[in-house]
């Protein structure tokens, strides 16, 4: 944090007469603040822009813009509202005052005004602005460190309400659960030195975990050689299942590009089992150690899928068929006979996606740099 006082503290004066500004520069020049000036309030936003002050002190009866407008402005704009506004006046008057505090006002200097009073209220300002800055760099860590572990959108939704968001519990919710697993990694980790088998795993792990964020999926977890991700929560939509299709398909062309170009991975292959239906998620754990995560028999149904798919197979059950026949070609498998299942599982085979629904494919993809077709652009 900056302490008040050093020359990198950026003050901009904002007064219509010569002689005020001269006189705010004098009594600030000790302090070496770095002081800009601005005749009104229109030319204030030009500096705001070109180069944002640590404190902006404004008079309030200005041609153009006054300091009342200028203000408003300024708070207005997310890149700027955190700039404290320092509103020099000679009105006492109470409801003037309040007009000031409306429009986004930190404090009010009443003229006339002495050394003392101006330095003082400058530095607390300059404090208030510090703190603020040094709480915006953590809170951008924080997000940073928070979102090497979970997805964009829990990140978001954990520190949007903290409170709520981190206490133990979940709630029901129909999502879609995608499991892919590396076909061929225990054989292929047996022969190799450890660090390979890491190298590779990281690299598999690089290349197909953004797929599933581009979708807008979750990502839940890596289990060991496998990912376990979700579609639907914390941010539900209409073509939940559509996007974990997608990006399943998506997911198998990144991985055999990846494959093509690592002579170590064309012995493994990926196989993707997804699962639809009605599942718990939520805050699953401890209060010193949670997992954001889905539990239920979906996905348990989801991996077991993807155990039953062979190297470069996706299958899904039939609820996700349902939600996703329109845009897929599938074969029916034989029925599976899961484990710890009573009846077999009517499970299809995705061949392809059809390529006859754009406008709907395009909305489910959003800015996901993949084409249609769930080739990669």
């Amino acid at each position: 944090m900056r302490e008040a006082g050093v020359k990198s503290e950026h003050v901009l004066v904002v007064d219509d007469q010569q002689a005020n500004i001269e006189l705010f520069e004098a009594m600030l020049s000790e302090f070496d603040y770095r002081v800009t000036a601005a005749a009104d309030g229109i030319e204030a936003l030009e500096v705001v822009d070109s180069d944002p002050p640590d404190l902006i002190i404004m008079d309030i009866m200005m041609p153009r813009l006054d300091g009342l407008a200028a203000t408003r402005k300024v708070k207005e704009r997310p890149e700027s509202r955190s700039i404290p506004v320092l509103l020099v006046t000679g009105l006492s008057d109470t409801r003037d005052r309040v007009k000031g505090l409306e429009a986004g006002a930190d404090d009010f200097l009443g003229k006339p005004f002495t050394r003392v009073e101006l330095v003082a209220r400058v530095r607390s300002l300059l404090r208030i602005k510090a703190l603020h800055d040094e709480l915006e760099q953590k809170n951008a860590l924080l997000y940073q460190v928070l979102n090497r572990y979970v997805s964009e959108e829990v990140a978001e939704e954990v520190l949007r309400d903290p409170e709520r968001n981190l206490k133990l519990g979940g709630h029901s919710c129909v999502l879609s659960v995608l499991f892919a697993d590396i076909r061929g990694f225990t054989p292929f980790s047996e022969k190799r030195p450890a660090t390979e088998v890491v190298e590779v795993l990281n690299e598999v792990f690089s290349a197909l975990s953004p797929v599933i964020f581009e979708y807008h999926g979750t990502l839940d977890k890596f289990l060991g050689d496998a990912i376990m991700a979700f579609f639907g929560a914390p941010i539900s939509g209409h073509n939940d299942a559509e996007r974990a299709v997608r990006a399943a398909r998506a997911m198998q062309v990144r991985f055999a590009e990846l494959s093509r170009g690592i002579a170590a991975m064309k012995e493994l292959a990926l196989g993707i089992g997804i699962c639809t239906g009605e599942a718990v998620v939520g805050n699953i754990g401890s209060e010193r150690m949670m997992d954001y995560t889905v539990i239920g028999n979906i996905p348990n149904t989801a991996s077991r899928l993807q155990s039953a798919a062979s190297g470069g197979q996706i299958l899904i059950d039939h609820p996700t068929y349902e939600a996703v026949r329109d845009i897929v070609t599938v074969t029916p498998t034989a029925p599976l006979v899961l484990k710890g299942r009573s009846e077999p599982l009517h499970a299809y085979e995705v061949l392809g996606l059809e390529a006859d629904h754009p406008e709907r494919a395009c909305r489910a993809l959003g800015a996901a740099g993949v084409r249609p077709d769930g080739e990669p652009r």
